[in-house]
Parts: C-alpha cells; sequence; structure tokens
C-alpha cells in the first residue's frame, strides 16, 4: 500500500504517502473517503464546504471531453454544519482528513475553519479558485491582497496546517502564491481547475448550464506542472501538485518541479480506486531505481539543473 521512502510531512501533516484525492471529484461521504484512504492515500480531502447548504448549477453540469472532465456543479454542499458527523466518523476511522472550504466574507471563513478544526479535521484547504461560481467566492485567488488577508483571517483562528488552493486562471500564480505565504499559509496547492467551455453543434448551443466550468484532467497537466515550478521558484513553503495526475510518472514529474505530494481527481473515474496504490508503487519503484531513500529527496530537483 505505502512502500519505504513513501512517507512524506508536508507543513506538519505526516502522510504515510504523498497521494490524496482532489476536492470536488468524488463526493463527500465518509465511506467513499475511507476507500480512497484504504486504497494508498496518505489523507483525503473533503469536497468543498461552505457556511451554508447549496444546491449548485442546475444540469447538464459535467461533460466528458478531449483529455479529462469539464464541470460546473456549482460548489454543490450540505454546508459545514451539516458535515461535521461525517467527518467525526472519518477521524473515528483513522482517517487523516484535510477539509476543503469555501467562504463568502471574513467572518464566515474564520467561523468555519474553526468548526472544521473542531471537529477534528488534521488541515484546512482554502478553496479560493472555484471557477465556476459567477462573482462569488470564486476568483478571490485572482487578486493577491484578497488571498492575503483571508489566508491570514484563518490562520489567526487556528492552529491545523492551512493550505491555499489556487487558481490556474491568473496572469502571475507567483505573485499570488507569495501573498498567501505573506498570510501564513502553511502549503500552496497548485492548481485548481482550467475555466473552459464545450458547444454542441447538434443544438448550436453551450453544453454546460452554466455556459462554462471547469476542466480537470491530463489535459491540464502541463500548465498545472508549469504553476507548481513557477510557485516552487519564489515560496518556502511546501507545494501539493494538483491537474492530471495519472500514473506515478506524472506525480515524480511534479515532485520534479517542487512538489511534495499530490492530489488525485478526475484519474479515479478512468482508473478506479486503484489509481493511488499503483502511483505509490511506481513511486517506490523510481526511488529504488535512482537510489533515493525518500520522496523529499525528489522534491525540487529539476531545478537544480
Amino acid at each position: 500500500m505505502a512502500g519505504e521512502g513513501l512517507a512524506v510531512e508536508v507543513a506538519g501533516l505526516k502522510l504515510r504517502s504523498p497521494t490524496m484525492n482532489a476536492s470536488g471529484v468524488l463526493g463527500m461521504s465518509a465511506p467513499l473517503l475511507k476507500r480512497v484512504y484504504d486504497s494508498g492515500a496518505g489523507a483525503v480531502v473533503t469536497k468543498s464546504l461552505g457556511p451554508a447548504a447549496r444546491s449548485g448549477h442546475i444540469n447538464p453540469t459535467v461533460i466528458e471531453v478531449e483529455g479529462g472532465i469539464l464541470n460546473a456543479m456549482g460548489l454543490p454542499n450540505p454546508g459545514i454544519e451539516g458535515y461535521l458527523e461525517e467527518l467525526r466518523e472519518l477521524k473515528g476511522e483513522g482517517v487523516p482528513v484535510v477539509a476543503s472550504f469555501f467562504a463568502t466574507t471574513v467572518p464566515e471563513f474564520q467561523s468555519d475553519a474553526k468548526a472544521l478544526a473542531r471537529a477534528g479535521a488534521d488541515a484546512l484547504e482554502l478553496n479560493l479558485s472555484c471557477p465556476n461560481v459567477g462573482g462569488e467566492p470564486g476568483m478571490c485567488a485572482a487578486d493577491a491582497l484578497s488571498v492575503e488577508r483571508v489566508t491570514r483571517s484563518v490562520k489567526q483562528v487556528v492552529q491545523i496546517p492551512v493550505f491555499v488552493k489556487l487558481s490556474p486562471n491568473v496572469t502571475d500564480i507567483a505573485g499570488i502564491a507569495v501573498a498567501a505565504e505573506k498570510g501564513g499559509a502553511d502549503a500552496i496547492t497548485a492548481v485548481n481547475t482550467l475555466k473552459a467551455m464545450a458547444i454542441d453543434a447538434d443544438f448550436r448551443r453551450p453544453v454546460l448550464s452554466n455556459v462554462t466550468g471547469g476542466l480537470s484532467g491530463s489535459a491540464i497537466k502541463s500548465v498545472a506542472l508549469r504553476c507548481v515550478w513557477e510557485i516552487a521558484e519564489v515560496v518556502k513553503v511546501p507545494i501539493i501538485g494538483c491537474g492530471g495526475v495519472s500514473n506515478w510518472r506524472d506525480a515524480i514529474e511534479y515532485m520534479l518541479a517542487g512538489a511534495s505530494a499530490v492530489e488525485i481527481g478526475t484519474a479515479v473515474m478512468n482508473h478506479g480506486f486503484e489509481v493511488y496504490g499503483k502511483v505509490n508503487d511506481g513511486v517506490t519503484r523510481y526511488l529504488s531505481d535512482n537510489g533515493l531513500g525518500s520522496v523529499s529527496e525528489v522534491v525540487g530537483l529539476a531545478h537544480k539543473r
């Protein structure tokens, strides 16, 4: 499940392997996320939770496109309070949990963070970057000052690690990562989905009810990898790579670019839950074949050229 040398520590969060699920792809029930953990993930990440229950956008919200999945779910969730029992169930099973959440105001961010920490979350992932919720909290990650302010406000009220998930839909992701670090981020998750769309040639209209959505899967790997590289050049906090990881080679590429761990989402739809164990096994072989003792020895190696 998790071979020798796979254990990593990300901002104080100890993981038995460098793989996690990406928020939003697999749902959020405790039994489902327990399957992710049992498949080899080092920790599980919840679907993004908000201050109140949210139904999201009307169908159609998901379509398969070249190289990935396009979705405009609109952050449906039961709300923080509606999810706490599931979180406690996961913790009762001994599963490390990273709670992803969003809000619209600083007080909401703070109250939600405190509630999730009290319920036992091992770390928080600030979703400041969902590309399909219009003018709501989705594009906070496009503004460096807002990212710094929100991050600092959350860090003021919790003691557990805070990861800030950034958007690739910006002109200077490195600058925004620096802002998150200034705000006290313990790690950066890079990146959320790419803003995209699909049009039906027969019906002559956009496929998604929201018109645009977020593209995930192998189609975005090169963009996400570039983002991790640029962020690694300017911050000292750990980076979690996310976007198009389908196999062990993808994971290693992210590590070489500067990521300490990776999140895997869309690949589960194509390869099943076994993808986490297969990636772990491949990383273990890579370490052995290259005379490396741990994942940490791989992180950032491509920068030392």
